[in-house]
């Protein structure tokens, strides 16, 4: 396909605004699936997933007010896909169910790691060590 052809017929070029992109409300719906399921989550397989400082800290790094928006966005999606019962390597399966929640985290850390502070992972880590508790659900 040249640069000027049309991905397809039927679309007309100016259809399409960059102002009404998607990206804010996918990472609210994000965001949401995280805020309802993480922790449960976090709960059920705590002993079974080696990465568990990283997506805490992620975590805790996506609700600082101080991490930039696009990468809150990457970090809810990532925390999204660890969440969500449906994913490419089924959790359930021995030994190799997770590896593809630690390589989307590993993934998201490499890109907007930059943004994880110490004080994140010093909260994941006290977390860990039962010095911290879980947060609170925010009230609806």
């Amino acid at each position: 396909m040249s640069a000027r052809s049309k991905a397809s017929p039927h679309v007309n070029e100016g259809d399409f605004s960059t102002s009404r992109a998607l990206v804010p409300t996918v990472t609210k719906v994000d965001e949401q699936r995280v805020e309802e399921g993480f922790w449960p989550k976090v709960r059920k397989v705590a002993g079974k997933i080696p990465f568990l400082p990283d997506a805490l800290a992620l975590w805790w790094c996506a609700k600082d007010p101080e991490t930039p928006v696009a990468a809150r966005g990457m970090m809810f999606a990532a925390l999204a896909y660890f969440v969500l019962p449906t994913d490419v390597i089924p959790d359930v399966l021995a030994g190799i169910g997770f590896t593809d929640d630690a390589a989307v985290i590993a993934a998201v850390i490499g890109v907007a790691g930059k943004y994880l502070k110490p004080k994140h992972r010093e909260k994941a880590e006290a977390f860990i060590r039962g010095e911290l508790a879980e947060p609170a659900a925010p009230a609806r």
